[in-house]
């Protein structure tokens, strides 16, 4: 073991006891198995950790926090663990400081200001929640439940920019928030750009917060800053830029929380909402991808208003989305999202006991095997669209643009070999909910093959708004070493994600690395929307930006490729920008 090693998994009972004073000694986990499912990343990524600590009140995460600090550890905040580049888990052994990783599930409110039209989201709201809050007032949030990432939380779509699938609203962002962060001096502080009077000091601020001690004549609405993308509308309608519609690292969307990757503690965000429309589902085939481009070019200039979403799935996708997503589409189908988190955390569990024993990934064999004696849960409609078509995207539009999307499909596929149906609600419905499945299907089958495959080289990428070769083409070599491609993603945004499933033997990361010179080739910025984690690179103008947020390197050290030391180790010559740019290989330009 490693001297670091030996520092992480060292006992620190001072510290231990006074974290267990803050929030109880229940909600302070230490041992490997408690601790599994919130150390181990959903798709990559895991470390080890000195504790899991479980703030049941806003005032014990501060207090959490403080005593972190206090200490000299590392602080790594986490919500639901969903994200799928490891940015919400430490990333192996080799810290220079203890990690405490702070879990916010525990702290779930949601409160609703402004009649509806604003929202305040404490750290462990989910997307689950917040629509299930904003549904009576017929209202939705940035993001509806569909993402990749199904039970995912909002703060942590906010730290990441995340886009999602609805065309209109772009990247989650707001510049109003509540945080802490640790200044020059090693100091921890609590600011408060919520826009909303709640004292002077943390105790006074925190505690009013959580339990909603604040009127209308406390929230100030002017000059205080946007709490959503007010550009992204217009942006993605220019068809013909040369530049991504929207990317994880795009600096015009940094700001404080706003793409801040776990780089500050956040306390509470707070959101615009959005009428919710009535809308309808067109389900759209080719085997020419031509027909896609002309669609999207024209869907977006010429609709009376936006559409609401536009989801592309390959036929690899759609086939293993279909058998290896199947419990995912049929547990959320049947018994809703608000169970996914819990369903997810009773598997890591079974797991993580079965690992004890050397048995690996045992829950998905049985799920697997039970899945292949239950019918197929698709639409007979979309399975024969899948049999005819090789290119397949969902498009939902506001109803005041049916009639004329109907024209335009009549007219664009007269005479072609493509075609589309208009779904019936509950087709519609089942469609959207097969795209999201399918993004987690490749982490199954790869749990499920682990004999003929190596690991999964998962992208999310933006491509040009004016890019007609959105078809990827590998050289023949890589192309070999594949089992399986995934390609989904968000068509109108032109956001792709791609997952590689590589065969035994085959290097990752190098196959990894070469993906990305073929990117940069294409003028695409990478990761879209899924943070840098511990997987890609940051750029120099977001490795700024993490520094300027934490200049003590205190809070998630090492995403992006970035110093993991103290001080981001300017002490040894360290400039504090990503490994990748200060050795002697080139970084990727992307």
């Amino acid at each position: 073991m490693s001297p670091r090693s030996e520092l992480q998994a060292a006992d620190n009972p001072a510290l231990l006891a006074t974290l267990r004073g803050i929030v109880g000694a229940a909600h302070v986990l230490t041992g490997d198995r408690d601790t599994r499912r919130f150390r181990k990343g959903h798709r990559t990524g895991a470390g080890k950790v000195l504790a899991v600590v479980r703030p049941g009140t806003l005032l014990e995460q501060w207090r959490a926090m403080q005593a972190a600090v206090e200490a000299g550890c590392i602080v790594i905040m986490q919500a639901a663990n969903t994200g799928l580049t490891g940015g919400s888990t430490p990333d192996g052994d080799d810290y220079d400081r203890q990690v405490v990783l702070i879990s916010t599930l525990r702290l779930q409110g949601v409160q609703v200001i402004n009649n509806g039209a604003q929202v305040v989201c404490l750290p462990g709201a989910t997307l689950d929640r917040l629509e299930q809050t904003l549904a009576p007032l017929g209202r939705e949030p940035h993001s509806v439940i569909g993402s990749s990432c199904i039970g995912a939380s909002v703060l942590g779509g906010i730290c990441n920019n995340s886009g999602g699938a609805l065309v209109r609203r772009g990247p989650a962002y707001t510049e109003l928030a509540l945080y802490a962060s640790v200044g020059e001096d090693g100091v921890l502080r609590l600011v408060n750009h919520l826009g909303i009077a709640l004292g002077d000091t943390p105790e006074d601020i925190l505690a009013r917060l959580q339990a909603g001690d604040y009127g209308p004549e406390d929230i100030a609405n002017d000059g205080i800053g946007a709490a959503s993308d007010p550009r992204y509308a217009e942006h993605v309608r220019d068809v013909d830029a040369a530049t991504p519609a929207r990317y994880n690292a795009d600096p015009a969307r940094l700001f404080e929380a706003s793409g801040s990757a776990g780089r500050v503690g956040i306390f509470a965000v707070r959101l615009d909402t959005f009428p919710r429309e009535p809308s309808d589902v067109f389900y759209i085939g080719t085997n020419d991808p031509e027909d896609l481009t002309s669609v999207r070019r024209h869907l977006l200039t010429a609709l009376p208003s936006l559409p609401i979403a536009g989801e592309y799935i390959h036929r690899v996708a759609f086939d293993i989305g279909e058998r290896y997503g199947k419990d995912t589409f049929l547990l959320i189908d049947k018994l809703g999202t608000g169970r996914v988190p819990a369903a997810f955390a009773l598997k890591s569990r079974i797991d993580g006991f079965f690992e004890k024993l050397g048995l690996r990934n045992v829950t998905d064999h049985v799920i697997q095997c039970a899945m292949a004696l239950l019918p197929s849960h698709l639409p007979a409609r979309m399975r024969d669209f899948r049999n005819r078509y090789e290119h397949h995207l969902l498009v939902r539009v506001a109803k005041d643009s049916t009639d004329a999307t109907r024209a335009f499909l009549d007219a664009h596929f007269a005479g072609r070999k493509g075609a589309y149906f208009h779904c019936e609600p509950d087709e519609g419905r089942k469609a959207f909910l097969h795209r999201f499945a399918v993004a987690g299907a490749a982490i199954r089958y790869r749990d499920t093959h682990r004999r003929s495959v190596e690991d999964i080289v998962a992208l999310d990428i933006a491509l040009r708004r004016n890019d007609p070769e959105w078809v990827e083409t590998l050289p023949a070599d890589m192309d070999d070493v594949m089992v399986h491609k995934l390609y989904y993603g968000h068509f109108f945004c032109h956001v792709f994600h791609q997952d590689y499933i590589v065969r035994k033997g085959v290097d990752p990361m190098a196959m990894e690395h070469r993906m990305w010179g073929l990117l940069d080739a294409r003028q695409a910025e990478y990761p879209a929307e899924h943070n840098v984690g511990h997987l890609y690179v940051a750029k120099p103008a977001l490795a700024g930006f993490y520094r300027q947020l934490d200049p003590c390197n205190v809070f998630n050290p090492g995403i992006g490729h970035t110093s993991r030391l103290a001080g981001w180790g300017t002490c040894c010559g360290n400039t504090g920008y990503p490994r990748a740019y200060r050795d002697d290989t080139p970084a990727p330009q992307n």
